[in-house]
């Protein structure tokens, strides 16, 4: 029998892992802050909690796909959180994007009640979530990851263990660091061709079948010759990470001179009220710089 999960988080990225888990035959019981995003994963078939505490007491395994740090502290060591409703036995999977420090005294937190946690941050954005195709990095107890490989073999392809808890959100933070670097290079890239007159779309075609090939130039290109800023991963929490991704870089006396550069250009869309939309969207920060449009 399969066990039962508890998820909580039904964002962009939780829903449909959630709705993937469902499919696979797993019993579950949700939680989410705004209830009505709920209401498509209880349609079909999972149960609706009222309280973090309440999923813990009635699962086999907690899954979190939330914000933030403090957001994971909230749900997991907070008021009516999983480690109130939590008994001997309960494993814990955060698949947020965290501070590996936070990870590690919440992975301490729980394990004084008999918990095991794993962290385990994915990438391959809200496509990856649907298609369960997500690339799962995975920090925490060995045999605990074993025992919970089933379960992430439904929401992801590539999986991989790469030690202590802590280890899958440091791994995930130079993930961010490679993705934020690599929008950046689509947006200059395509700032160039545009001043220089060259049609974009024959641009695209031609230089994603190159070394210049890359999952950010074949997926968000095409959306920023179309305008189309729809998140699939909000500029404000590609913000976090490379907060994230910077102070853990600053702990350990280590420069990351152009991560530190991508996150102020970040910021220009931020002051042009782009938070909300994708990172696709930093195309227009480099628009107001350079004093050119990128468009099919």
């Amino acid at each position: 029998m399969k066990p039962k999960i508890g998820f909580i988080g039904l964002g962009v990225m939780g829903k449909p892992m959630a709705l993937n888990l469902l499919s696979a035959g797993y019993p579950m019981i949700v939680w989410n802050r705004t209830r009505s995003k709920m209401d498509d994963v209880v349609a079909r078939g999972a149960e609706a909690a009222s309280s973090p505490k309440e999923v813990a007491e009635k699962s086999d395994v907690v899954i979190t796909m939330v914000s933030d740090s403090p957001d994971v502290e909230e749900v997991i060591l907070g008021p009516s959180g999983v480690i109130e409703g939590a008994r001997e036995g309960l494993i814990v999977i955060d698949m947020s994007t965290i501070s590996p420090e936070v990870t590690r005294r919440i992975a301490e937190r729980l394990s004084e009640k008999g918990v095991k946690m794993l962290d385990a941050p994915v990438s391959g954005g809200d496509v990856g979530a649907r298609e369960g195709t997500l690339s799962i990095m995975v920090g925490g107890p060995r045999e605990v990851f074993e025992r919970c490989l089933p379960i992430f073999k439904v929401l992801g392809k590539r999986i991989t263990y790469m030690g202590p808890n802590g280890a899958g959100q440091m791994t995930k933070l130079c993930n961010q660091v490679i993705c934020a670097l690599n929008i950046q290079a689509v947006c200059e890239g395509l700032i160039l061709a545009a001043k220089a007159g060259l049609d974009l779309e024959k641009l695209l075609n031609v230089v994603t079948a190159g070394a210049a090939g890359s999952w950010m130039l074949s997926n968000l290109g095409p959306k920023m010759l179309k305008r189309d800023f729809k998140p699939g991963f909000k500029i404000k929490h590609q913000q976090k990470d490379i907060r994230l991704a910077l102070s853990a870089a600053a702990a350990l006396n280590l420069p990351l001179p152009a991560t530190s550069l991508v996150h102020q250009i970040f910021r220009i869309a931020e002051a042009e009220g782009l938070s909300e939309k994708g990172t696709q969207a930093l195309i227009t920060a480099m628009e107001k710089v350079a004093g050119v449009k990128v468009e099919a």
